[in-house]
């Protein structure tokens, strides 16, 4: 099919011609760009993707069966979260061996033939990296808590009690600093009578990167995964690893026992010297090897992602930032607020515009950690489902930057119906929950919070057909799946033509054809307007105009310049309105997206 084959000619002519090889030149005509401007890539949850032993739980085997259809969609890139062995207390993040993978989704052996399978499609397949912190079941951090002598003390953060206070008690802690997952960052050890920092749960404790011990085991483990071939990694929370030695005290928030220590380990004093470092010890000197290494980066600023991923620093080659789903938080992201559409035009107007000609950034509604994009900003339970989740990812794919597909969002798969917190199995969720309620909070206000941001949302099993479980394991699923499965799945998406599938399919196909989806300038229109989400894109002599509405009414759109586009051919919708060339005034159907293209008059030659 025409898709496969563009998805396919692109893979073929990067790997032949390395990681700095692609299918356009740079905007300065001075080098290719690089190949993965012009990908796709679509992270696979393995937990919740495809279960092949009926034991409920998604595993490498699974994930081979189904790799004719990930190529069939036209992905060009596989992100696949983690894999290796783990205790599972925040669902493989947590990881006991940096070098092995757990039983639950296979053996290593699955993962070599899982990866000369993807491969063999002219696929890429990437790891996830979580070198912030290590189980506490790792032999490392056992070793590390064995006692004050122990060789690798210092390859975590141990502190003492503060001093006047009893270890163990509330307030003894070595700082004031708040846990992502509730509760204080530190945890006391009675045996070794020290507390430990883990910014996350308290099995996941924080690696010390201030020791080069640390550095060049982690470094030593990314070149065996790269020397087993595997093509990058995403690197989980990578600018935390830096916190200022001194570990000082954070702010104290409004009603909270804690301070906010973001301010000392977001993007810390040496975070730059060592991605600079990890890309000489890790990646400089593999010539033709397609890698990719992507940064997410909490709290992380323009001006500070345009440092990270200018090229000449050769520190990491995109990132994810968490500017635009934040947008609707209020005290915390349980506190949920309407999006304006305003608010999303400046913040992705502002990382466009700021990354432009230096940086790149990541493209994403979903991925493990946020709730379903269509449920969140579209019509999920409305009747315009399938509109609005290709609204929504119209709008997002022909943006600057490279498009991340998360497993189910191609479906329009939608947030789970969880009636109680027995429902949840995310750390975050119910930890959360219980804090709340400790704190007096009302159980069903929570549970409302949860309902719609928890991440139990993004991890219920994929929907392949109708059938029971949704065809993703002949057992009990780890996690109920959604009972929409039976109208919302894979089998009845690929037989539709005009189903969610296959609008990612062309929009897929878009970027591999269309230089200037990947390659062209960015420009926003109508930045005030409340409905509408309209900008340009523009490479050469190709300019595209892109055009969402983001409601469930009519809306007439007076573009500026709007006559010169009349008549430009439709590339894309997502309406049978929008059939045949621009006209204008333009009238947008409800939740209604449009791709127009002209071509514009060359620049004339001034007098000599």
């Amino acid at each position: 099919m025409a898709v496969n084959g563009a998805r396919g000619a692109a893979a073929e002519t990067t790997t032949e011609a390395g990681p700095e090889a692609g299918p356009e030149a740079g905007s300065d005509g001075a080098r290719p760009d690089p190949w993965w401007k012009t990908a796709v890539v679509y992270q696979i949850y393995p937990r919740s993707f495809a279960d092949s032993d009926g034991d409920g739980i998604g595993d490498l085997p699974g994930m081979e069966r189904r790799l004719d259809y990930l190529a069939g969609l036209g992905i060009d890139v596989l992100w696949l979260s983690p894999v290796y062995p783990s205790p599972h207390d925040d669902n493989g993040y947590d990881i006991s061996d940096y070098q092995g993978i757990d039983p639950v989704f296979g053996t290593l052996e699955d993962f070599d033939r899982l990866l000369a399978a993807v491969h063999a499609r002219g696929m890429r397949l990437v790891m996830d990296l979580v070198v912030n912190h290590t189980s506490d079941e790792h032999p490392w951090f056992t070793e590390s808590r064995s006692g004050p002598g122990s060789p690798k003390r210092d390859w975590y953060w141990w502190r003492p009690a503060r001093e006047g206070r009893e270890p163990g008690t509330p307030g003894a802690e070595p700082n004031n600093w708040a846990s992502f997952f509730s509760g204080p960052a530190w945890e006391y050890d009675p045996a070794s009578e020290a507390y430990y920092l883990h910014l996350f749960s308290r099995k996941q404790p924080d690696l010390n990167w201030e020791n080069p011990e640390v550095r060049q085991a982690v470094y030593a483990m990314m070149r065996w995964w790269l020397d087993r071939g595997v093509d990058g990694f995403r690197m989980d929370v990578i600018n935390l690893i830096s916190k200022d030695p001194a570990l000082p005290d954070g702010a104290v928030r409004d009603g909270s026992p804690y301070g906010d220590g973001s301010p000392h380990y977001t993007c810390g004093p040496r975070i730059h010297d060592y991605l600079q470092e990890m890309h000489r010890e890790v990646f400089a000197g593999r010539p033709g090897e397609p890698l990719l290494t992507v940064g997410e980066m909490p709290g992380v600023t323009v001006g500070q992602a345009r440092l990270f991923t200018d090229p000449a620093r050769a520190e990491v080659d995109m990132v994810f930032q968490f500017e635009h789903v934040g947008l609707d938080h209020g005290a915390d992201k349980f506190d949920v607020r309407p999006l304006r559409l305003t608010d999303l035009k400046v913040s992705l107007g502002r990382w466009q515009t700021g990354l432009d000609g230096t940086g790149w950034n990541s493209l994403y509604w979903n991925n493990h950690d946020q709730p379903r994009v269509v449920s969140r900003f579209g019509d999920g339970s409305g009747p315009y489902r399938v509109r609005s989740a290709t609204l929504l990812a119209t709008v997002l794919h022909l943006h600057r930057g490279t498009p991340y597909i998360y497993q189910g969002e191609e479906l329009g798969m939608t947030n789970a119906p969880f009636s109680s917190v027995d429902d949840f199995r995310d750390i975050e969720s119910l930890r959360y929950f219980a804090e709340a309620v400790a704190g007096g909070a009302d159980p069903e206000r929570v549970l409302a919070g949860l309902r719609t941001m928890g991440r139990d949302n993004a991890r219920t099993p994929m929907q392949w057909d109708a059938s029971r479980h949704a065809g993703f394991t002949t057992g009990e699923p780890w996690l109920a799946v959604n009972p929409n499965h039976t109208t919302i799945n894979a089998a009845a998406a690929v037989a539709d033509p005009a189903s969610v599938y296959h609008h990612y399919r062309r929009l897929i196909s878009l970027r591999h054809d269309e230089p200037a989806v990947a390659h062209g300038d960015f420009t926003m229109l109508l930045p005030d307007d409340e409905r509408v989400y309209a900008f340009t894109r523009r490479h050469a002599r190709v300019e595209l105009l892109v055009l969402g509405n983001f409601t469930g009414e009519d809306v007439r759109v007076d573009l500026p310049y709007g006559e010169s586009w009349a008549g430009a051919e439709l590339l894309l919708g997502n309406a049978p309105e929008a059939a045949g060339p621009l006209r204008t005034p333009v009238v947008l159907a409800p939740w209604e997206a449009r791709v127009h293209r002209r071509t514009v008059p060359a620049p004339r030659q001034e007098e000599s």
